[in-house]
């Protein structure tokens, strides 16, 4: 049983690396930037035009929620996505990074 689940849990960190990987590479930043802690916040500030000093935020328990919302809805919207969109993948990433790094979809400028 314990060995079901750890397969599981597996596919479902895997389905959200290379959805991260995919979505990061239409965004027109490298792939393997996805996959580094806090480097991949930094990447997406950049390529968002956020100040550095957001990146606190991220560290301060319930104000991470929000920020996280309103850096993801930032990507939602170069998809042509809305907030709900946000929402899923704040919650969801392993469902919804895939949709967007393996959709046919042509990223806003």
């Amino acid at each position: 049983m314990d060995f079901i689940i750890m397969i599981v849990y597996l596919a479902i960190v895997v389905l959200a690396i290379v959805g991260m990987w995919k979505t990061y590479e239409k965004l027109g930043i490298a792939g393997w930037k996805s996959i580094i802690p806090i480097y991949n916040l930094i990447v997406l500030f950049e390529r968002f035009g956020w100040d550095m000093i957001k990146l606190i935020f991220f560290f301060i328990p319930i104000v991470n929620i929000y920020f996280g919302f309103l850096l993801y809805k930032e990507v939602a919207v170069k998809f042509g996505k809305g907030d709900g969109f946000a929402i899923g993948l704040l919650l969801l990433p392993f469902v919804f990074f895939p949709i967007l790094g393996f959709k046919e979809e042509v990223v806003q400028e």
